[in-house]
């Protein structure tokens, strides 16, 4: 499969999600619990289970954390600045703004393995391990600090966040998973992924992205443009190894993570919103990833 079409299971299953919403019985109410099944039991699963099954060589991988922390670490204040601007919608503005930094863990994960093979999902188990913390501290604030939330304790009963913290702290003691549960979590953590792509498109009004068309623009450019431009500046300077090289970028120009559109509504944001920036997003993550990638070869 070129990495092109890699995407494209993630967006069917946006646009079934949308379509089982709108065509059958299987309405909204159905899913609002659907929702909060993925966002406090299975998506926290898929976190803390993806992380603590791979060991972490943190020496061996400094300046491949290093970028991934430094292109994460832009999106927040790039995406964060935008606020300053005359006339963006503060809602939309703390909605939207984790879309920019934010990504697609398992898509990272499964491009990983064609780019660099059982190394390359290492590599991408660190970064995932070291990057959603922060990514999830950075989408928390904004839209606790415009719904009134105590920032401190949403962090503490954020099951994203604790989630990943419980498997970053378990992999560094060097615990694992007993053998006749990993099944057990690894299937959950599936369910999460295909039932967390159908509530984006069972959230997804086609008119949401109108509520801030200019700053749905400018998240996207961010997350899809300069990220990866980013990402290419980090390689050259902290010398990336050439084989950890791809995964960076690839890294770098992925789409946003699709449980951007859970957090939201749990917190009070513009769900529709999201939900309009994830799919537009996935789409443009399936041309611009072989694209970034295309680049790199060219000027490595």
């Amino acid at each position: 499969m070129s990495d092109a079409l890699l995407l494209l299971p993630d967006f069917l299953l946006i646009v079934s999600g949308f379509l089982v919403c709108r065509h059958t019985p299987l309405g909204r109410s159905v899913w609002d619990g659907v929702e909060r099944l993925v966002y406090y039991l299975l998506f926290p699963v898929l976190l803390f289970h993806s992380i603590v099954r791979s060991p972490l060589a943190f020496g061996e991988t400094l300046p491949l954390v290093v970028a991934g922390l430094g292109v994460v670490g832009t999106g927040i204040a790039m995406s964060y600045a935008l606020k300053a601007v005359p006339g963006v919608d503060p809602v939309a503005h703390a909605s939207g703004a984790q879309v920019a930094f934010r990504f697609n863990s398992y898509v990272a994960l499964a491009l990983a393995d064609k780019l660099a093979g059982p190394a390359g999902v290492a590599w991408t188990a660190m970064l995932v391990a070291v990057c959603v913390p922060l990514c999830n501290f950075g989408a928390v604030y904004p839209l606790a600090r415009q719904g009134g939330h105590r920032f401190w304790q949403e962090v503490l009963r954020n099951p994203l966040i604790l989630s990943t913290l419980a498997g970053l702290t378990a992999n560094l003691l060097g615990l694992r998973v007993p053998e006749p549960v990993a099944p057990a979590l690894q299937r959950m953590g599936q369910a999460a992924l295909a039932l967390g792509l159908m509530t984006v498109g069972a959230g997804l009004q086609l008119g949401g992205l109108w509520a801030a068309p200019r700053l749905a623009a400018a998240l996207l450019g961010i997350r899809h443009v300069v990220l990866p431009l980013v990402a290419f500046g980090l390689i050259a300077l902290l010398r990336v190894p050439a084989a950890q090289q791809p995964v960076v970028v690839a890294f770098a120009a992925m789409p946003t993570a699709s449980s951007a559109y859970v957090l939201a509504l749990r917190m009070g944001g513009n769900g529709p919103y999201v939900a309009g920036l994830v799919t537009v997003s996935t789409l443009l993550g399936m041309a611009s990833i072989p694209l970034w990638l295309a680049a790199w070869r060219h000027l490595a």
